[in-house]
């Protein structure tokens, strides 16, 4: 009978001891998870961000350069009698084409760099100045998530005595999901360019910039 109860009080203690060092790992754990989430979160969105920049700004850069768009491509600056600016009229067919191919490219091209990953070290994850650098590497894959939206953008701005600065831009917002181990998460950013722009002589009827596609 003492054998036994000597045991069960052996069987106890360990229970008690493996019990509490779970106790001790899993507080650890939750410690580690709330000081990496979000800097992993930072880094996955920095390189997510990143990638759609690149895709982005080549995508476009390439698009203009071998379309070479002109102010009069997307507007007409109409005058009355007296050669005043009476209006400013915008060119529906020219707009929607820029939108539906420069859509059709930046999406394409995010499709191709939907599997593009970079290795960072886990010491970078830690949040410590000491660690960064160190440790072993995790993969963070980065990849589009349903399709960039393009619309296309007035602005007017003053360009001197008399003169309004009449600029029209392609704004691109693209969604991206970065992942590491355990973690996933979503980021969206927009992207600006400039399409085409006209310095304007005289008083332009209204200066409030608005969407034009």
């Amino acid at each position: 009978m003492r054998y036994r109860k000597k045991s069960d009080m052996t069987h106890c203690r360990l229970f008690i001891f493996l019990l509490s060092v779970a106790m001790i790992v899993f507080i650890a754990l939750l410690k580690t998870e709330k000081s990496i989430k979000p800097v992993a979160e930072l880094q996955a969105e920095h390189i997510a961000q990143k990638t759609a920049a690149q895709v982005i700004e080549k995508t476009v850069s390439d698009y203009l350069e071998a379309n070479r768009f002109t102010y009069s491509d997307f507007a007409v600056v109409l005058y009355d009698n007296e050669k005043k600016v009476s209006a400013i009229e915008t060119l529906p067919y020219n707009i929607n084409k820029v939108q539906s191919e420069l859509g059709a490219l930046i999406n394409n091209n995010l499709e191709k760099s939907s599997h593009k990953s970079t290795d960072i070290p886990v010491g970078s994850l830690m949040n410590s100045n000491i660690l960064a650098g160190k440790g072993p590497k995790i993969n963070i894959k980065v990849s589009p998530v349903g399709s960039a939206q393009i619309k296309i953008k007035n602005d007017f701005s003053s360009a001197g005595l008399n003169q309004t600065c009449h600029r029209i831009s392609a704004v691109i917002n693209v969604k991206m999901t970065s992942s590491v181990p355990l973690y996933s998460f979503a980021t969206s950013t927009d992207f600006e360019f400039v399409l085409a722009e006209n310095v304007i002589v005289g008083n332009v009827p209204d200066l409030t910039p608005y969407n034009i596609g």
